[in-house]
């Protein structure tokens, strides 16, 4: 089958109830039993066929009542309301897992285990996000509001630095992992503090991450 050739390139911001390191990352069972996390880009360059993506930025909100892989999830995406109807319905395509290979990126994947699939938002959307520095935030006024920090060591008080990379992922090739608090009153309502947050620089295409040469 053939699929629309799509790419979005940026640096990823995500916060989810877990421990620091996430259990998921390690095909670990969650840490409270449960998974609810935030996840937010900002595409510097991105292209669904022949529509640019360019500049914009996307949120996304997940809950799920037990481990992901055993599904009855909820997802809810918020898209920059600076995207005109060409770029909107490319985005929404991409983030709920359409013209993907099966397996291939993290949102066809998640895709497979959501029972409710909320309406997307287009908003305004506040993404800022250094991968380098491990600092990382995410606004969606009057609904979401999520901040990433390095993770702070209770004996020097000095940031701990921690990165983890992957051969073979649907997400991420290489991230920093840090903490992050957020909280989130749209239709995946969310609340946590200093739990496991992730910043990365992605690249994902209709195949998955692009080979390294």
């Amino acid at each position: 089958m053939a699929y629309v050739d799509w790419s979005i390139e940026g640096p990823e911001y995500a916060n989810c109830n877990c421990a620091w390191g996430c259990p998921c990352q390690f095909n670990a069972l969650p840490t409270d039993g449960t998974c609810r996390a935030v996840a937010g880009m900002r595409i510097e360059r991105g292209h669904f066929g022949s529509t640019r993506l360019d500049g914009l930025a996307w949120v996304g909100t997940y809950g799920w009542p037990g481990p992901i892989h055993l599904g009855n999830g909820a997802q809810q995406f918020f898209i920059d309301e600076r995207a005109d109807a060409d770029q909107r319905k490319a985005l929404v395509e991409i983030l709920h897992g359409r013209e993907t290979e099966p397996g291939a990126t993290v949102f066809q994947v998640f895709s497979t285990t959501m029972s409710n699939v909320l309406d997307p938002v287009f908003t305004k959307i506040e993404v800022e996000i250094d991968p380098a520095a491990c600092h990382g935030r995410i606004v969606v006024p009057g609904v979401i509001e999520s901040t990433g920090t390095p993770i702070k060591s209770p004996f020097t008080g000095q940031d701990h630095r921690v990165r983890v990379s992957l051969r073979s992922g649907f997400e991420y090739s290489e991230a920093e992992y840090g903490s992050g608090s957020t909280t989130a009153t749209g239709g995946v309502k969310l609340a946590f503090k200093d739990s496991y947050g992730q910043f990365a620089r992605i690249h994902l295409t209709q195949s998955g991450i692009p080979k390294r040469p």
